[in-house]
């Protein structure tokens, strides 16, 4: 493996009995970047990442992370990255100081810093001032920023972040990608998982998944240039799941599928198929919140 590749892997893959969550891809995520993950619900993301962090073993395929082989030094890998799951993985009744402190333990933090690195965690997640707070609670927002701490209280120089803003608000997200951008530029490596679309921009390199595939790669500008030929329209509903079954078989949808709490519907024309898609939730009692375009068609210089 390359001194300037954190993570590389080739055909890698993991199966659950029939079914394939991740079917032989391969990509490489150099130092220091921000490598962006970017899928719907389902599509292997989490799966991908697990195997990454030493915490699942691929079915087939090869990779090494940090220098070390995924198959026979996954504990040599957990040892070395920083993980923040897609689940906020902390202890609500504790205190946040009591959190910082139980971490630190965990990931064997010498003793002779730890007092330094809970003082860096609380001021780089903003949180000095609520230190006896209870984690219970403090607000979304604030508890990501505390599980970013927790994650890199030993300094990795790689963190793998599983879709960390996943119901925070749009500008607590804003402010947790500074703190990202703050960590990429200092030297660390972050490979980041998503499925808010406008995080991408923030990302030096992107590759996408789709139902377990590795379907694009490249820089957000590039893809955008190649890929982006539809439009994007973002539906909120009241039961995605109901909603995406019901969009399904809509001529005017195209492709949907979840991304988060929301539908992405990629169609040829906006307001004709947002009629359609009021319609069709219309007629099966299914609430529609909004729906507008979030993905526009990329048109050149030279286009009309």
């Amino acid at each position: 493996m390359s001194d300037e590749l954190a993570v590389t892997v080739r055909d890698l893959t993991r199966v659950f009995g029939d079914f394939v969550a991740v079917d032989h891809i391969s990509l490489e995520v150099p130092r220091g970047s921000i490598f962006g993950f970017l899928g719907p619900n389902g599509s292997g993301k989490s799966t991908t990442i697990r195997m990454l962090c030493g915490l699942l073993l691929p079915s087939g395929g090869s990779g090494r992370v940090l220098g070390f082989d995924v198959l026979r030094e996954p504990e040599a890998i957990k040892r070395r990255v920083g993980y923040m799951s897609q689940k906020f993985s902390l202890y609500d009744d504790l205190r946040v100081e009591e959190n910082i402190d139980f971490f630190a333990g965990l990931y064997n933090v010498p003793r002779a810093k730890r007092a330094a690195r809970r003082a860096w965690v609380l001021e780089m997640a903003g949180l000095a001032d609520k230190r006896r707070a209870l984690t219970r609670d403090l607000a979304a927002g604030w508890k990501q920023r505390l599980a970013l701490g927790c994650a890199v209280l030993h300094e990795p120089p790689l963190l793998f972040l599983d879709e960390p803003t996943s119901g925070v608000d749009p500008l607590s997200r804003r402010r947790f990608w500074d703190l990202i951008a703050r960590m990429a530029s200092a030297g660390t490596t972050v490979f980041v998982t998503t499925h808010y679309m406008e995080e991408a921009e923030y990302c030096d390199a992107l590759a996408l998944i789709y139902r377990g595939r590795l379907i694009a790669e490249g820089a957000p500008a590039r893809l955008k240039r190649e890929a982006v030929t539809r439009t994007v329209l973002e539906v909120r509903v009241e039961r995605p799941y109901a909603a995406l079954e019901a969009l399904e078989s809509l001529p005017q949808a195209g492709d949907a599928a979840l991304f988060g709490d929301t539908l992405h519907v990629s169609v040829d024309e906006a307001e004709p198929a947002s009629a359609a898609i009021r319609e069709r939730l219309a007629a099966e009692d299914i609430r529609l919140d909004s729906i507008e375009p979030i993905v526009h068609p990329w048109r050149t210089p030279s286009s009309p």
